[in-house]
C-alpha cells in the first residue's frame, strides 16, 4: 500500500461537511459507549497492520468495535489506498485526490490474509470515481490473490457504487465473492445531504443486479439509524431491500465523527434495534445484524456461518 508523507498528501474537500463547523457533538448514551482499546490481542493485531502496511476501515473510520475485533484478530481491509473521491457527510474518511493504485497490493493482501489465518475476511474500499472502471478489476485481482494464497477462506466484499461505470459491477460479480455487500447507508430522503454524490435507486439495482446474475452469491446491504428518518421510512428500505433479494441486512447508530460531519439527530434505544430485527426477519430476510454499534463488517466471520445455515435449513 503507498502511504503518501503528509506534505504530500491532497488537501481534503469536505465543503458540506465544514458548512457547520460548530456543530455540538451529543453525550452518548451508556448503551453506546466501549472501552478504549489496550488489550493484547488489539496490538498484535495493530503489529501486523503495520507490518504489512495495509490501510484498514476500522481505523479509517474510526469504528467503535475495532478495539473487540482487533483483540480476536478481525480486521476489515480497504483497498485502493486511504482517500475518498466522495465526501459523504457521515464518514470520516478523507476526502481528495488519490494516489495511484499500489500494483503490489492484491499481493500484499492475499499475503497477508494467508499469515493471519482468517477463516473469513472483508475486503472494503474508498470509492474511486478517478478510475476508468471505479477500481472494479482491482477488486478482482485481490478476490483472486486471496483464493490462492488461502483457500479455505470465505471472502467477503464492500463496495462501492461504481455509478457511471458500465460493466464494472458485472466484473466483480464475476469474481464470485462468498458475500457482495454495498450499503444504502440512509432512507432514499435523505441521500441529497447524507450521500450526495450516490443514488439510493443506482445502489438498489446494483444489489439486484448481483442475484440476477449469480443467485449464488449472498447479498448484504446496510443502514444507520438516528440521521432524522423515521420508523416507516426504515420499514421501506427494508421492503425495497427484500424486493432486490438481499439476503443479509444490519442496522447500526449513526455516529458523528467530528463537529464538521452530520449531526446525531437521536439516539436509537436498544428496544427499538430489537423491534427493527423483529421487524426484518418477519419480511424474510436470512440475517439481520441491528443494534447501537452494529457495523458492515462487525462480526462478520460468525454471521457468514449462521447465514449459510440459514440458506441450507
Amino acid at each position: 500500500m503507498v502511504t503518501l508523507l503528509d506534505s504530500q498528501k491532497p488537501k481534503l474537500r469536505h465543503p458540506e461537511k465544514q458548512k457547520n463547523p460548530d456543530t455540538p457533538l451529543l453525550r452518548k448514551p451508556d448503551w453506546i459507549r466501549v472501552k478504549a482499546p489496550v488489550s493484547k490481542g488489539y496490538q498484535q493485531t495493530r503489529e501486523i497492520v503495520r507490518s504489512k502496511n495495509l490501510v484498514t476501515v476500522c481505523e479509517e473510520a474510526a469504528c467503535p468495535n475495532i478495539g473487540e475485533c482487533w483483540d480476536k484478530k478481525h480486521a476489515t481491509m480497504m483497498i485502493m489506498g486511504d482517500t475518498c473521491t466522495r465526501a459523504c457527510a457521515f464518514c470520516n474518511v478523507k476526502t481528495g485526490l488519490p494516489a495511484a493504485l499500489d500494483q503490489m497490493e492484491p499481493e500484499n493482501v492475499g499475503r497477508a490474509v494467508a499469515e493471519m489465518g482468517l477463516r473469513h475476511v472483508v475486503i472494503t474500499s474508498v470509492d474511486r470515481d478517478d478510475l476508468e472502471d471505479g477500481g472494479a478489476d482491482h477488486f478482482v485481482q485481490v478476490i483472486q490473490e486471496i483464493r490462492d494464497r488461502a483457500p479455505g477462506t470465505t471472502i467477503e466484499i464492500l463496495t462501492p457504487d461504481f455509478l457511471r461505470k458500465p460493466g464494472a459491477a458485472e466484473k466483480v460479480i464475476d469474481a464470485r465473492p462468498d458475500v457482495f455487500n454495498h450499503n444504502l447507508e440512509t432512507v432514499p430522503r435523505l441521500y441529497l445531504n447524507i450521500r450526495p454524490g450516490a443514488r439510493y435507486y443506482h445502489s438498489l439495482r446494483l444489489l439486484e443486479k448481483v442475484k440476477e446474475r449469480d443467485p449464488s452469491q449472498f447479498t448484504k446491504s446496510g443502514i444507520m439509524v438516528g440521521l432524522g428518518e423515521s420508523r416507516e421510512e426504515v420499514m421501506q428500505v427494508m421492503d425495497d431491500m427484500r424486493s432486490a433479494g438481499i439476503d443479509f441486512i444490519t442496522i447500526g447508530q449513526y455516529l458523528q465523527p467530528t463537529r464538521k460531519h452530520a449531526p446525531v439527530d437521536r439516539f436509537v434505544t436498544p428496544d427499538e434495534f430489537k423491534s427493527y430485527e423483529t421487524l426484518a426477519r418477519a419480511k424474510g430476510f436470512l440475517m439481520v445484524s441491528a443494534s447501537p454499534l452494529t457495523r458492515s463488517s462487525y462480526h462478520a466471520d460468525a454471521d457468514f456461518a449462521r447465514l449459510k445455515e440459514a440458506r441450507a435449513g
